[in-house]
């Protein structure tokens, strides 16, 4: 049976921007599916039993329809979550105000929350898996680890005989293993400074600064925290206002990651166009 959730999201929010992002996020990329509905399928946290859930919008409403042997509370907190649908936007029209260029950003994005990571475990799963390979690579490895379209349990990624390559399955292990102690946790990261946050994510065997920014801003879905590991983040800063990142991310609080995903969708656009003139 269905377990129905009405949800009034504070300031812009477009499910169908959203969705668009989400379906071309290779790390964690929502399938395509017809029909105007987001449709997912992940564990929910904690409890790491499989939920369902179909979202469409009415208006500054979110419509969840849940489904599955989860707890449908908690999966409707997560859905949330990882929407960026808990997060009051009202003042992020006030960054455009403040910033030209992330009132350009958000003209050619209406609407987009970042979608991240099902949760702050599967984020970290992932950073192991993309280490030192291609991401098309990584997105493979991944794929062959999906049960039933969803990813494992840590209890069940513990019992795989995993033959990759490196340390990626001892890596992989101790993502497990800090799921399960709570370790990565989502409510408990969002609860966190950030850069505490990301501290604490690198106690974490086999993840480092990058992993864990990626972690807390992606897999918690943190929406203020100023990514310092992101090189090309960090260029096109630099290219586009001339000045460093942590004096420009000043102005996007209380957004800086909602800002920074902004610029980082705007630069593959610009690329991905000038690549046919490139070859």
């Amino acid at each position: 049976m269905a377990h129905h959730v009405e949800v009034a999201v504070q300031g812009p929010w477009s499910l169908a921007t959203s969705r668009s992002f989400w379906e071309g996020f290779t790390p964690s990329a929502l399938p395509a599916c017809e029909g105007e509905a987001l449709r997912a399928t992940f564990l929910v946290e904690g409890e790491w039993r499989r939920a369902e859930v179909s979202v469409t919008q009415r208006g500054p409403t979110a419509l969840l329809s849940l489904s599955g042997p989860a707890d449908p509370d908690a999966a409707a907190a997560q859905v949330c979550r990882f929407l960026s649908l808990d997060v009051d936007g009202s003042a992020w029209p006030d960054v455009a105000a403040r910033d030209p260029v992330m009132a350009a950003a958000q003209a050619a994005l209406p609407g987009l929350r970042p979608c991240g990571f099902y949760s702050p475990y599967e984020a970290a799963a992932w950073s192991v898996l993309s280490q030192r390979i291609r991401m098309s690579q990584a997105s493979a490895l991944k794929a062959a680890l999906l049960r039933d379209g969803v990813f494992p349990t840590p209890a069940e990624l513990l019992s795989l005989d995993l033959d990759l390559p490196g340390r990626k399955p001892e890596y992989l292990r101790a993502v497990a293993e800090a799921a399960l102690d709570g370790l990565l946790d989502a409510v408990t990261l969002r609860a966190m400074k950030p850069a505490a946050a990301v501290l604490a994510v690198q106690q974490v065997k086999g993840l480092g600064p990058f992993a864990a920014e990626l972690v807390v801003l992606r897999g918690a879905n943190a929406p203020d925290a100023v990514p310092h590991n992101e090189a090309r983040l960090t260029d096109e800063v630099v290219e586009l206002y001339g000045r460093p990142l942590a004096e420009v991310s000043e102005a996007w609080r209380p957004y800086r990651t909602w800002a920074a995903v902004h610029l980082r969708v705007m630069r593959e656009r610009r690329l991905a166009a000038a690549a046919p003139a490139i070859r």
